[in-house]
C-alpha cells in the first residue's frame, strides 16, 4: 500500500501516521484489525477482515447504547471497548490486533484497548 500524503496540519499528519503504520498492521480472516477512530466527541471502533475488505463487528458512542451514558468520555471509550469485545465473542471472534488510527496510544484509544482486553479479546 503506497500512499502519497502531501500538505501541512494535523489532519494530513494524521492520515500519514496511519498510512505508515497500516503498512505493517493487517487484518486477516483468523486476525482481524480493530481499528479505533477518534473525534473530538466520539469513539468509533471497528474489527475488520482485510482479506475481503469486510467490517465483521463495530461499536461506537453514536449507537443507541449510549443515548442515556452519562460520564466522561474516556469512560465511554472503555464502554466501547468492552461492547466490542462482547460482540466479537458472539461472532467467534477472540484475539485481534490493535489500530489506533494514526492517533496517539494514551487517553481514549488507551481506554477502548483496555476496555477490550477486559471484555476477553486478546490483543
Amino acid at each position: 500500500m503506497s500512499v502519497k500524503i502531501f500538505g501541512k496540519g494535523k489532519k494530513v499528519a494524521l492520515k500519514r501516521r496511519h498510512a505508515r503504520i497500516r503498512k505493517r498492521i493487517n487484518g486477516t480472516a483468523e486476525l482481524p484489525r480493530l481499528v479505533v477512530t477518534r473525534s473530538n466527541r466520539h469513539m468509533v471502533a471497528q474489527i475488520v477482515d482485510d482479506t475481503v475488505g469486510k467490517t465483521l463487528v463495530s461499536e461506537s458512542t453514536l449507537m443507541s447504547d449510549f443515548a442515556d451514558f452519562q460520564g466522561t468520555k474516556t469512560e465511554a471509550a472503555k464502554q466501547v471497548g468492552l461492547l466490542i469485545a462482547k460482540k466479537a465473542q458472539e461472532a467467534g471472534i477472540t484475539a485481534v490486533v490493535f489500530d489506533r488510527g494514526g492517533n496517539q496510544y494514551h487517553g481514549r484509544v488507551a481506554a477502548v484497548a483496555d476496555g477490550a482486553r477486559e471484555g476477553g479479546l486478546a490483543l
